[in-house]
């Protein structure tokens, strides 16, 4: 199976079969497995091993956090890619919106003020959750209208952390 993964604006080409997986032309032996109770997944790739922690965020975006990091990733299979090619349907832009905590943690710091253009890729909120620092960046360009955490404040999963417009404001006139 191919997959379309797309990671800080760059998309890579992965194809699956069996005990493998060819990301963007390079082979490697791959195997992953659930740690049954909990969001991990063990995963061998080549001659590294790695626990990463996962969280589906909708149909395709993917939270991911390994070796303190935290990352998000788009997917999307072969079929579905060419089907929105062909249709003319790709996925919508998102536009504003609240940015919300994808699990219970401390607000570790906010890096964004209110009134401030983020572009895609910002980083708005770090929020510490099971010993790992996870930044929560800025899927869309927009104005943060309002900030609703502080450094400090405990939130839980689907906190409202920061809220974006859909595009800068235009002065009247």
């Amino acid at each position: 199976m191919r997959y379309h993964v797309t990671l800080r604006s760059r998309t890579y080409i992965i194809d699956v079969a069996g005990g493998s997986v060819t990301v963007d032309g390079e082979t490697l032996e791959a195997h992953a497995a659930a740690i049954p109770g909990t969001p991990l997944l063990h995963l061998l790739l080549g001659k590294d091993s790695w626990t990463v922690a996962c969280q589906q965020l909708d149909a395709r975006r993917w939270a991911l956090g390994a070796v303190g990091e935290r990352v998000e990733i788009e997917v999307q299979d072969d079929r579905s890619k060419q089907i929105e090619a062909l249709t003319g349907q790709g996925r919508k832009v998102a536009a504003g919106g609240v940015v919300k905590a994808p699990m219970p943690g401390l607000v570790v710091r906010v890096e964004v003020t209110q009134g401030e253009v983020v572009e895609v890729g910002k980083g708005l909120v770090v929020v510490e959750a099971m010993k790992m620092e996870n930044e929560l960046r800025a899927t869309h360009q927009g104005v943060v209208e309002q900030i609703h955490v502080k450094a400090g404040d405990r939130v839980e999963k689907g906190a409202a952390l920061v809220t974006l417009s859909a595009q800068p404001s235009q002065p009247s006139g």
